[in-house]
């Protein structure tokens, strides 16, 4: 299976409770989005072999992330051992897209140029602290002193359009 075809969705951040649950670092639209999807590609970071996650269950945790349990995972002491695991879907595992969304990692590593044709950066994360996206965007070339990076809200106002290539932003919100 190809990396670009995957798609992370949540992280294991470690053990709830002694029945065997998770506590879910989400990555995504919510409880709901992770909950339409039965089995994951289970991977940490840095070990080559990934396995499959089967979803047993799966709430809110009430702070932005979620509670899980896996098939399996009977107590926690396996639960622990799962602590940093990316929980991941093909790409034809999620839903089409309709006009104007987009997925996260989409967005990843897209050149940024302004609305006036001038290079940017690259985007190199993409938060949501609950209003909107927020895109942050390492400038190119990273100046001598200060900031190497800064953020831009995915809005109308910020944002002009987007493909697959590049993101055009307002230079208004061009952080020099």
């Amino acid at each position: 299976m190809m990396a670009e075809n995957v798609i992370e969705l949540a992280a294991i951040m470690g053990a709830h409770g002694i029945h065997g649950e998770v506590r879910l670092k989400l990555f995504g639209d919510g409880v709901e989005a992770l909950s339409q999807h039965k089995r994951f590609i289970a991977a940490r970071k840095g070990v080559a072999e990934t396995r499959e996650l089967t979803l047993s269950t799966i709430r809110s945790d009430n702070k932005g992330g979620a509670v899980a349990r896996f098939k399996g995972v009977d107590g926690r002491n396996q639960a622990e051992k799962l602590r940093g695991t990316v929980l991941s879907v093909t790409r034809d595992d999620l839903p089409a897209l309709e006009q104007g969304e987009y997925y996260h990692a989409d967005l990843i590593d897209l050149v940024v140029v302004t609305d006036a044709g001038d290079s940017v950066g690259t985007i190199i994360d993409v938060s949501n602290y609950g209003a909107t996206d927020i895109l942050e965007i390492r400038k190119e070339p990273p100046p001598a002193k200060g900031m190497k990076t800064f953020m831009v809200p995915m809005t109308a106002e910020a944002v002009i359009e987007w493909d697959d290539e590049k993101l055009v932003i307002a230079a208004d919100f061009v952080d020099e």
